[in-house]
């Protein structure tokens, strides 16, 4: 039987220092970038290539429990759900949060108690949590954070929570927006799709709600359609149409609209004739649709802005207030 090899010893900062020909000291002043402490370049340079040579990566835990102080933003996964104009969004984020020092991480676990969902964030003991999708969470919540040292707690949500920075994020507002419009088009027969991928049914749903609130002030009807982002699914919708018998459609967002409305054009169904069409972002690719795509452009706070804030909560435990994201209806010729 074939003998197991054994496993390669994990490489140190001894090693490292050992090769360099300096002191660990050295070595964790050099790749933790210390300002305090002088070294001179030519040996930087030294022990740089020294850790190359070795593959030697610093431990990020130890290096915390050091400086007393995590360098992790902590955002939960459902942020890539979103949509496009937001992942874009959240990229620029993610270059503002490395300025400060910051390295974030995406948290893949899915929750349906809010408190449960903290305690699994709380373990990693982050520096901060910040939560897009904000209506989630919860004051008890919080408090699990809280008494794990997590400093910096921001949400995008609808509403107020205690203990936490919020920012207001209103998903029922943007569905009310494109449905006030539509009504004012002379629309009275409205679908709102529902994207079956996992991950935005509660941004749906809330869209959905301000769809509804609209209607119920006028002589109009919300239907809730569901719909997947692909090409089959909008095929399937389209081919039903006119069984529906809906005039106008909320779509989501500008990606589930296009989508959509290329599949109905293909079913002999007229934009906006037939069917009015509404998406949401207001993507690049809105303008350039035949026609040209209505959407509810997000007025959405500078990714500097956000990690300006978070920073601020994590160093200080306040930050002044960062407005909300607003929506704004952006009329083409699809409706």
């Amino acid at each position: 039987m074939a003998k197991e090899k054994a496993a390669p010893a994990s490489v140190t900062s001894a090693d490292v220092a050992r090769l360099a020909g300096v002191s660990r000291a050295t070595v964790s002043f050099v790749l933790n970038d210390t300002q305090s402490h002088r070294v001179s370049e030519s040996t930087r340079t030294r022990v740089r290539a020294a850790a190359a040579q070795l593959g030697y990566v610093p431990n990020a835990a130890a290096r915390s429990l050091r400086a007393g102080r995590n360098n992790l933003v902590l955002m939960p996964s459902s942020v890539s759900a979103i949509g496009r104009l937001v992942s874009e969004w959240v990229d620029g984020l993610l270059s503002e949060l490395e300025r400060h020092g910051y390295t974030a991480v995406m948290h893949a676990g899915r929750f349906t108690d809010p408190v449960e969902a903290a305690r699994a964030w709380a373990e990693l003991r982050p520096a901060a949590v910040l939560a897009l999708d904000g209506d989630r969470f919860t004051a008890p919540a919080a408090e699990v954070l809280a008494r794990a040292g997590v400093r910096g707690m921001l949400a995008f949500a609808s509403r107020p929570v205690a203990g936490v920075h919020t920012i207001a994020f209103d998903h029922e507002a943007i569905g009310a927006v494109a449905t006030e419009h539509l009504v004012a088009r002379g629309r009275t027969r409205i679908g709102v799709v529902i994207p079956r991928e996992r991950g935005l049914d509660t941004f749906a749903r809330s869209r959905l709600a301000g769809a509804e609130r609209v209607a119920a002030r006028h002589p109009v009807t919300v239907t809730p359609v569901e719909l997947s982002y692909t090409r089959e699914s909008a095929t399937e919708l389209a081919g039903r149409w006119r069984e529906l018998g809906l005039d106008a459609v909320f779509a989501y967002n500008d990606e589930y609209a296009a989508l959509l409305m290329h599949a109905l054009v293909s079913e002999g169904l007229s934009v906006p004739g037939d069917v009015a069409v509404v998406g949401c972002d207001d993507l690049v690719l809105s303008a350039l649709q035949q026609p040209p795509l209505t959407s509810v452009a997000l007025d959405l706070p500078t990714p500097a802005e956000i990690a300006d804030a978070l920073h601020a909560l994590i160093t200080e435990g306040t930050a002044p207030q960062v407005h909300g994201i607003a929506p704004v209806l952006v009329h083409r010729q699809s409706s």
